[in-house]
């Protein structure tokens, strides 16, 4: 063996330590710090176990390549190169789960969070980051009361359900006719959230409730509820649920001969429930609490960046993610520092051009211009009906 291979052979053998060194327990890094640079760590929370985790998945992957695109062009905030790192936790869709892993984050001196994915995990992980002063930006949790609580920490980037309820009952009222509906939710504060404000705008419209119903995001039979909802006859089904529990409610329902049309909202509304429904998703017309990808300007090319680095295709929320990190960026830029009580700072004076459309926040940390798209299923394929500027 000559020297110079001696001295390759130890060069990247100090290379790989290097890497394995910047990827160790402080989070995911997308590339290892160098001694002239600061690392910043960014949280990110879903559930990348259970029922749900490809929804998880697809939101940490949307978050992650946005981090790697800026790694990669890279950032200089106050004179310091820096590298960013995402700190992947998982809440498992469950409450007490969340404000452990948001306790988690807050001990690893994250920045700011982009997350979580349910309403039901966010609303509690909210205090907690509240308590911390670091910033909380949501991709995809509807619940009016997030953002209600007077913290100045909490941001989304989605419209809510107190505009995507009644988006949903007045195409059942207006394009469907319908005069009566049965609505059923997951008892989540997602789920009965969103069947709350579904019920108030049908009510209002003068068509009958025949029955409501709760079952839980765990469940997979939903024979006895329709069972008993299929003997009132109702033209329209609302589930206030996701997909796992949305895909087999709509099967069943169909088993049984139920004729009513299913709708619900972004939670049910992604790729996966056609695969989950099957030839019945094509009875469903769902909601989303954002622009489609279809219909954002730079959508198409999102795609094609997203599947070739993950070889997946995005299920729903990856674009606002995606957002969520590029809107803490540049409140950084903005502030000039990495310090998390001056990014906060900075945030309520967000105006950007992000992928998912123009972002700038109210006073409560919910987007000024709100989109709800309508969407069916054609050849089981997710297909944009309208959408709607709220």
């Amino acid at each position: 063996m000559n020297k110079s291979h001696i001295t390759k052979s130890t060069l990247a053998l100090a290379a790989s330590a290097l890497l394995l060194a910047a990827c160790g327990k402080g989070g995911d890094k997308s590339a290892a710090v160098s001694s002239d640079a600061i690392e910043v760590k960014i949280g990110h929370v879903a559930p990348l176990t259970g029922p749900i985790a490809h929804l998880g998945k697809d939101n940490e992957n949307g978050a992650r390549l946005a981090l790697e695109e800026i790694n990669k062009a890279g950032l200089t905030i106050d004179g310091k190169k820096v590298v960013l790192t995402l700190v992947p936790e998982d809440d498992a869709e469950d409450p007490k789960t969340a404000t452990q892993v948001a306790q988690k984050l807050v001990d690893a001196k994250v920045v700011g969070v982009v997350g979580h994915l349910n309403s039901g995990t966010s609303i509690p992980a909210s205090r907690i980051y509240s308590d911390a002063g670091i910033t909380q930006v949501s991709p995809s949790a509807t619940n009016p009361d997030y953002t209600k609580q007077g913290f100045k920490t909490t941001y989304r980037l989605v419209a809510t359900d107190a505009q995507q309820g009644p988006a949903l009952a007045n195409y059942v009222a207006n394009t469907l006719k319908a005069k009566t509906v049965a609505i059923i939710d997951d008892s989540t504060q997602y789920g009965k959230g969103l069947a709350d404000e579904f019920e108030k705008t049908v009510k209002a419209a003068g068509m009958k409730v025949v029955t409501r119903e709760a079952s839980n995001n765990k469940a997979t039979d939903f024979k006895a509820i329709l069972t008993k909802i299929k003997g009132s006859k109702p033209d329209v089904i609302m589930y206030g649920g996701m997909d796992a529990t949305g895909g087999p409610l709509t099967k069943q329902a169909a088993e049984l001969g139920i004729k009513a049309k299913v709708v619900g909202g972004d939670g049910m509304c992604t790729e996966k429930l056609s695969e989950l429904a099957g030839d019945a998703v094509v009875n469903v017309t769902c909601s989303e609490a954002g622009m489609a990808l279809s219909k954002m300007a730079q959508g198409a090319e999102f795609q094609k960046r997203y599947k070739e680095r993950f070889n997946s295709d995005v299920q729903i929320y990856a674009p606002f993610t995606y957002d969520a990190v590029y809107v803490l960026v540049d409140s950084m830029k903005r502030s000039n520092s990495t310090d998390p009580a001056k990014i906060l700072a900075a945030m309520p004076d967000t105006k950007m051009q992000g992928l998912v459309g123009n972002i700038a926040f109210d006073n409560k940390g919910d987007m000024k211009e709100g989109v709800i798209t309508l969407y069916d299923f054609k050849d089981k394929k997710k297909t944009v009906l309208d959408f709607i500027k709220m």
